[in-house]
């Protein structure tokens, strides 16, 4: 199969990931496969394979033109988010066409926002012939039918034991509002966690880093919280920290709760979205009601004081990605959507 990806953006953040890693499945699985869009360098780094190539994707006039041109004798275009969409509608309607169009729905919302938002979905539907969402929890709220194929995660080399990890609690994600970053800080403070030596690492940048620095010294946490920024090394902070927060409400799966399940780390997170499909039935420490940070905060210290839970929970978690979230199953049932699409007449 030849697949050709688009994702309108210069950046390397949840979506990005998520191609690159699909991207890197596929070749491996004996497909041809061309990327259109994300940071060029840590794209190329994370696929790690030189027959993938990696096309930049910096403004939607730059991703219609490489889009045109890239698309000749591929067999089907996969585009990720409403803009690569409307790209991929401007690029079908400005040549003799593309080959069927397949859409990945990575967040829980209907397309468009704001006054032009029924426009803006009009246009960014017409070429899509199939959909895809990562979780169910997406496929319940998006406009229009999809298929659920959850992401895959590589296997991860066997980590050490909870008693020899830091004692640190990790938290991956963007700084943004909707992740709620702020609810794990408060959710940190109450576990009392830093009164016994603990510290907490926030990996990630975005908007709000300002407003957590502020929330760090109000609750009189300094030096017991770190705000590392972007981190290449995300795996090395897994393999030594005990716990992973996840607490945002609304997260469409999270691939950093797959990161830590497949690490064996255990995971504290907000009990919605797809972390239920993620986490439940792992251990009742797993999930706690969204926004409620006093239960958070009672979960992880739960857990930080017992070697014993942390290692059972950990072996758990990754039996559990092992037979549910593997990149042959997600290339699999990416494939099944490709050859439903193919076969079909087209309109």
């Amino acid at each position: 199969m030849r697949v050709l990806h688009v994702v309108q953006s210069d950046a390397f953040a949840g979506v990005e990931r998520h191609v690159a890693r699909l991207a890197r499945a596929q070749s491996a699985h004996g497909d041809q496969v061309v990327v259109i869009g994300g940071h060029r360098a840590r794209m190329v780094e994370t696929i790690d394979d030189a027959s993938v190539r990696v096309l930049p994707a910096g403004s939607l006039r730059q991703v219609v033109r490489t889009l045109r041109a890239a698309s000749r004798g591929a067999d089907v275009v996969h585009v990720h988010m409403t803009s690569a969409e409307i790209a991929a509608a401007l690029g079908s309607v400005t040549s003799r066409g593309l080959p069927p169009v397949v859409s990945t729905r990575h967040f829980a919302r209907t397309r468009g926002s704001g006054p032009a938002a029924g426009l803006t979905a009009l246009v960014a539907r017409a070429p899509v012939r199939a959909q895809i969402s990562i979780s169910q929890y997406v496929a319940d709220h998006v406009d229009g039918d999809s298929v659920v194929v959850h992401p895959g995660i590589d296997d991860r080399p066997d980590g050490p034991s909870a008693a020899d990890r830091e004692r640190s609690v990790l938290l991956v994600q963007r700084l943004e509002p909707e992740k709620r970053t702020d609810l794990g800080v408060l959710a940190f403070s109450a576990s009392g966690l830093h009164e016994r030596g603990w510290r907490l690492l926030v990996a990630g940048d975005g908007s709000q880093r300002p407003a957590l620095e502020e929330l760090v010294a109000h609750e009189g946490l300094g030096g017991h919280v770190q705000l590392l920024g972007p981190r290449s090394d995300v795996d090395e902070l897994m393999r030594s920290a005990a716990v992973l927060l996840a607490p945002c409400p609304v997260e469409g799966l999270g691939l950093s709760v797959l990161e830590a399940m497949s690490n064996g780390l255990p995971v504290v997170a907000a009990g919605a979205g797809g972390h239920l499909e993620t986490l439940a039935g792992l251990d009742p420490l797993a999930l706690y009601p969204p926004t409620d940070v006093v239960r958070a905060g009672e979960s992880l210290s739960v857990l930080a004081a017992s070697t014993a839970r942390r290692d059972a929970y950990g072996t758990a978690a990754r039996a559990v990605q092992r037979s549910r979230f593997t990149p042959l199953a997600q290339v699999e049932g990416t494939t099944a959507v490709y050859r439903t699409v193919l076969q079909a007449p087209r309109p």
